[in-house]
């Protein structure tokens, strides 16, 4: 029997490979079949109702007053805020750039954590902030000339988003212990739809659907129950067991998998557009982030006692 430190483990491991496919995946049919703000749209109110038909079937659990305030700040930073600025930079930017500027995620948790969880902050935790900042930074704004499909707003609104996902992280772990996932989940989801409704639903309205084709339906079938709603599930499950600076570092497997898939479009499937998206900029933009997190997650050497 796995153990649930294991599960813990391998649902987040499962979410960020998920997370990794979903950069190639969504970005092809935006803005041509459908619109960023129509695509949230789809996404939350889908979710909504599948997590919803859950706890109204399996999960019999009320929440308590006092915590409605910190679900509205996950419905907000983890739901409406995380997905609008998701999907709009995503529109406009390169795969390769969101899924390395993602990457700061657990940098961004970290310093979170500092101020709402009181951990403390050490020597390696500041170096790695920096240097993990300017390699973030670097890459934003050499989006603003890069060839290929980089773009200086979509970096920028992805790193947004890798704000609201990382404030949200510590926000829901406060709550993690206290409630079934599906719970969190169910109003996370509801909120996030509500405060996104009045931005999203003209989008949606105004979509063309009878443009739609198989490729579609399959590309929203797959963000709506693998990039959301298991994806979420699974985060959200694992939080219930690990820390959240643990949790977030599995964000490197995110531009691990986008590069292959990029790659693979671009030298399997020769399209060029791709073959563009990957060179040192973005490499070495890429190995400062990792670097700055690792400094920052790299454990404190415990000094062991003399023995005469």
């Amino acid at each position: 029997m796995i153990n649930k430190n294991t599960q813990a483990h391998l649902a987040v491991f499962g979410a960020n490979a998920i997370y990794g496919a979903n950069y190639i995946i969504a970005k092809g049919i935006m803005p041509d079949k459908i619109m960023p703000t129509a695509f949230v749209f789809i996404r939350l109110a889908s979710c909504t109702f599948l997590f919803w038909l859950l706890k109204l079937l399996f999960i019999k659990e009320r929440v308590e007053k006092k915590d409605f305030f910190k679900l509205f700040l996950c419905g907000l930073f983890g739901g409406a805020l995380n997905q609008m600025l998701f999907f709009h930079g995503i529109n406009l930017t390169s795969p390769i750039d969101a899924s390395i500027i993602q990457t700061a995620t657990p940098v961004l948790v970290l310093v979170f954590s500092l101020f709402i969880l009181k951990e403390k902050i050490t020597l390696n935790k500041v170096l790695g902030i920096t240097i993990a900042g300017i390699g973030a930074v670097t890459l934003i704004l050499y989006g603003n000339n890069a060839q290929g499909n980089s773009s200086f707003l979509g970096n920028l609104l992805i790193f947004g988003n890798a704000c609201s996902y990382g404030l949200y992280l510590v926000i829901a772990k406060t709550i993690m212990k206290k409630y079934h996932a599906i719970t969190v989940s169910s109003w996370i989801f509801l909120i996030g739809f509500t405060i996104s409704l009045p931005f999203n639903v003209n989008a949606f309205l105004e979509t063309n659907f009878s443009g739609f084709t198989a490729h579609t339906v399959l590309t929203i079938g797959y963000v709506i129950l693998f990039t959301t709603f298991f994806a979420y599930l699974f985060n959200i499950f694992a939080l219930k067991h690990l820390a959240p600076s643990v949790t977030s570092s599995y964000v490197y497997l995110q531009p691990v998998v986008s590069f292959i898939l990029v790659s693979i479009l671009a030298y399997v499937f020769m399209q060029s557009e791709y073959a563009k998206d990957i060179n040192p900029i973005k490499i070495f933009s890429c190995l400062l982030v990792a670097a700055g997190v690792y400094i920052v997650s790299k454990p404190k050497k415990v000094k062991q006692a003399k023995t005469k």
